[in-house]
């Protein structure tokens, strides 16, 4: 067999035999001799040289003709970091195929969505991941399925809708091929749900270390009140709002949605692990921090991510509000600018958060009545709900980091360092470094870190950034 050129045989197969856990989802083994793929930590017996290869996705596995291993389960790692911080084509496409645009758009919305011909598209996915878009959503249903399957009790034909195929008769072929069982096979016994209906309780896998301290007060400071808390988010879906609970624990971070319509299960899933950097190759990022001025804030405080955004536009909205205001302050208008203008959610005060963020339309009609501060401020945030509304300004899973950048800075009454934070926040753009926050700037002054020396960590600056806020504002809180 020949391995994909991205991927080195060599240093697949080394990690195969020790079985690391730290390759789960960056490549998948398939071998020959049984017609299974599986993750390199996959416990079975290590298989000879002469029957393996090395793809970069389940997609490209099953693309030519391999099935699950049922024992190691490869569909259920954490995604592959070459898309999750890729600025390129197939990295923002494989964004969008997790956030179900093909189910929803099919390949040709896909391709408009990131200025693309249909064509060009699967060119580039192919070389670059070794499957074309509708295999790449077709793996992603496969996933969708057995989670669905084991997790619920609903009958076949809502999982089969549920999971994004377009026919039961699809489902159940793409079942037998992808898991080399029936659904009733692989569903065995279900779970019973708890709790209200659509509800679902997942475990999403991440790479270790994950530092738990730094998510949870990134999540507790950015909960908009009547909106989110500290441990909840509410998610503005294609098919309507869910309520995302998530307590992070040591091995997985537990999530419960709530409300859901299941055909948003990937877009929920896949918007969270965003919101949480879940995604992250961070041995590779701090291999690179630890050997530079940063090395003492590494090792005190190993696994900080950067935190991501689940609602691009109102992550936009609520850094335009914070600008040259505490948190605190920022948090109590934007918990106005909710109360007033978001619709309620379809659940009652009991279930937790229950006001929705407010439309671009909304905001753009009537944000002037309701935001607070300097006037400059809210005519460049009601005249970015506008433009959002109207359609000039897209703001979407797949979104270019610098595209985002250039479109923020032509806006009137948006800086540098607010198109700098959403480039790495709303974009996942990884290589930003903040020099020109106070509170980064503050941290490195105190640690005598010359933070133009810090271009040699890059592509990291963005955790980078992240370690120096941690120091600062935990220092200040202490």
């Amino acid at each position: 067999m020949t391995t994909t050129a991205a991927l080195d045989f060599e240093r697949c197969y080394r990690a195969l035999e020790s079985r690391d856990a730290r390759f789960d989802g960056q490549f998948f083994v398939v071998v020959a001799s049984t017609g299974i793929y599986c993750r390199p930590s996959c416990p079975a017996r290590t298989p000879k040289r002469a029957n393996v290869d090395f793809v970069p996705t389940a997609a490209a596995a099953q693309r030519r003709g391999f099935r699950a291993c049922r024992r190691c389960l490869p569909d259920a790692v954490p995604g592959s970091p070459r898309w999750d911080h890729a600025a390129d084509v197939a990295a923002r496409a494989m964004r969008l195929i997790a956030d179900g645009v093909v189910d929803r758009d099919g390949v040709g919305g896909l391709a408009a969505t990131l200025g693309y011909s249909t064509r060009q598209l699967e060119r580039i996915l192919t070389a670059e991941l070794g499957a074309g878009p509708l295999a790449l959503a077709r793996a992603q249903r496969a996933t969708n399925a057995r989670i669905l399957l084991t997790r619920t009790d609903l009958p076949m034909s809502e999982v089969s809708y549920a999971a994004g195929f377009a026919s039961v008769r699809q489902f159940n072929d793409t079942i037998r091929a992808v898991f080399a069982a029936s659904p009733t096979e692989l569903r065995g016994t279900p779970a019973r749900r708890s709790g209200p209906p659509q509800s679902l309780a997942l475990r999403l896998p991440f790479r270790k270390p994950l530092n738990r301290e730094w998510l949870q007060l990134h999540l507790a400071t950015h909960a908009i009140p009547g909106h989110g808390t500290a441990t909840s988010r509410i998610l503005s879906l294609p098919h309507g709002p869910a309520l995302a609970d998530i307590d992070l624990r040591d091995d997985f971070v537990a999530l419960r949605l709530s409300h859901l319509d299941l055909r948003d299960l990937p877009a929920a899933v896949s918007r969270i692990r965003r919101l949480l950097d879940l995604d992250a190759d961070i041995e590779a990022v701090e291999s690179v921090l630890g050997a530079s001025a940063l090395g003492p804030l590494v090792r005190a405080a190993p696994g900080v991510r950067v935190p991501g955004s689940c609602d691009p536009f109102a992550s936009i909205v609520a850094t335009m509000v914070g600008q040259q205001i505490s948190t605190a302050a920022a948090r109590t208008h934007l918990g106005r600018l909710v109360a007033e203008l978001g619709e309620p959610a379809p659940w009652t005060s009991d279930d937790g958060p229950d006001r929705l963020f407010p439309t671009p339309l909304a905001l753009a009609e009537h944000g002037e009545r309701v935001l607070r501060g300097p006037q400059r401020r809210i005519e460049a945030i009601v005249a970015l709900a506008r433009a959002v509304a109207d359609g000039q300004m897209e703001l979407h899973a797949g979104v270019d980091a610098s595209e985002l950048r250039v479109a923020l800075l032509a806006r009137p009454g948006i800086g540098a360092w607010t198109a700098d934070y959403l480039a790495m926040t709303v974009a996942g753009d990884p290589d930003v470094l903040l020099d020109t926050d106070l509170v980064v700037a503050k941290a490195a002054t105190a640690l005598s870190i010359d933070t133009r020396a810090l271009a040699d960590v890059a592509p990291w600056r963005s955790y980078a950034s992240m370690h120096l806020w941690r120091h600062s504002l935990l220092a200040t809180a202490a």
